[in-house]
């Protein structure tokens, strides 16, 4: 069984932690770190097979894991990916809006073929990722539309030179019109769809970003629009917000624990 490595033990650390432990993920969860040790404990306290807690993050690579799996937020993809690479460990990230910074993107892209491992990036809280790839080179114009309640939006960098107050938001408002880039250093633990949307189409600067706060919906819509040579491609995904953390849908959780369930398996592989 493939040894993983966990790197944030909050709300998706804590359910991908879980679905190794019940037996879901078909793999041994050996080692932990959170920047705050009570997070580890807490998480370390509900698992029957326990793991055990570094004190360091660089640490995780450091032992025999196949895998580190990254739940933690961008700065972390910053400080630690490249340390699991070099010590040749795969590496799946959540925090994916890290890699529409050019120099982290190449400096992990150049560490892949390197030392020959893998970073994995699940699809999140979208769909269609297979087709955007497929038709990526023939792409004129991509975009995304993101609804989400008010509350789901609060705490994020935008707000702090905005003179927006999401409590006063009593219909549909858009609050944000952009690159993916903009949206995802803006809105750092709200858009990372934006982000692997546009590392798999036609990059961060092309890629069109609208954010709707909406008081009145109780989903994080997702309405996405490709067109080129190709013909267009349009799709809409409505998800719950995870009941632990209210800036998470429930299918990002779903799609990680999927994506490392894969990687975990030997079996027949569906999709690309």
């Amino acid at each position: 069984m493939k040894k993983i490595g966990l790197l944030g033990c909050g709300a998706i650390g804590t359910q991908i932690a879980l679905a190794i432990d019940s037996g879901k993920i078909p793999a041994i969860l050996t080692h932990v770190y959170d920047i705050s040790k009570e997070a580890s404990e807490k998480l370390v306290s509900k698992l029957n097979t326990k793991p055990e807690i570094v004190e360091n993050s660089h640490l995780l690579s450091s032992y025999s894991v196949n895998i580190v799996v990254e739940a933690a937020s961008q700065d972390a993809v910053k400080d630690v990916a490249l340390s699991v690479l070099q010590n040749k460990r795969d590496l799946m990230i959540m925090s994916v809006g890290a890699l529409l910074d050019d120099s982290i993107y190449e400096i992990l892209s150049d560490a892949c073929k390197d030392f020959k491992k893998t970073i994995y990036l699940p699809s999140g809280a979208i769909a269609g990722l297979d087709g955007i790839k497929s038709i990526k080179d023939e792409l004129e114009s991509l975009s995304i539309t993101t609804t989400k309640h008010p509350r789901s939006l609060k705490g994020a960098k935008f707000f702090e030179n905005s003179d927006i107050d999401l409590d006063e938001i009593n219909s549909p408002t858009t609050i944000f019109e952009g690159t993916a880039k903009e949206a995802v250093s803006l809105f750092p633990t709200n858009i990372n769809v934006a982000a692997l949307l546009s590392l798999s189409g036609i990059g961060s600067e092309k890629t069109s970003v609208k954010i709707v706060a909406d008081p009145n919906t109780d989903k994080n819509t997702h309405h996405i629009e490709a067109s080129g040579k190709f013909g267009k491609m349009t799709f809409t995904i409505e998800n719950f917000p995870d009941a632990n953390n209210p800036k998470t849908s429930r299918l990002a959780i779903l799609s990680a624990i999927e994506t490392l369930r894969k990687y975990c398996s030997d079996e027949i592989q569906i999709g690309t």
